[in-house]
């Protein structure tokens, strides 16, 4: 991994139809946009002394191209990868290549939804889950990473 600035750096990736925030189903999944969640995050991140790079994409083969560059400039993954979550075979393995710590998110509670989305394939492939609490999931997500890089700057 290449030496960074000082500080960790935690990616955050948002899939598909996350950049409509705030306006697609807010019902389901709030008022807040994704703009308001990335400038939480740098909040939170710097209170903690760590670095977000947040990128949102439509597009699959963007985010799994990312997801590689991340073995060499980033030190955890938090990820929302939104429908992709419960499709893509490719996402998946992309992220269990990284060998980086990574925390898998979603604003809403999976198991109280549609069938479909109750399977996760980045599940797996992820140390843990954190959904169901808004857009605070995304909080409690980073902090998960955050802890996962200080353990593991411990170990090595």
């Amino acid at each position: 991994m290449s030496d960074r600035a000082s500080k960790p750096v935690v990616l955050v990736i948002h899939g598909p139809n996350l950049n409509m925030l705030g306006l697609r189903e807010p019902e389901i999944y709030g008022h807040t946009t994704l703009a308001e969640i990335d400038a939480n995050l740098a909040i939170t991140a710097a209170e903690h002394q760590v670095e977000v790079e947040c990128v949102q994409s439509n597009h699959e083969g963007v985010l799994i191209d990312r997801i590689q560059r991340a073995r060499e400039d980033a030190h955890a993954i938090v990820i929302n990868a939104g429908g992709l979550t419960h499709t893509s075979v490719a996402l998946r393995d992309a992220l269990a290549a990284t060998d980086l710590p990574v925390v898998e998110v979603h604003l809403s509670n999976l198991a109280k939804r549609e069938p479909f989305r109750h399977e996760s394939l980045i599940s797996a492939v992820s140390l843990g889950q954190v959904a169901g609490f808004g857009d605070f999931s995304y909080t409690l997500g980073l902090q998960a990473a955050i802890q996962a890089i200080k353990k593991r700057s411990r170990i090595r």
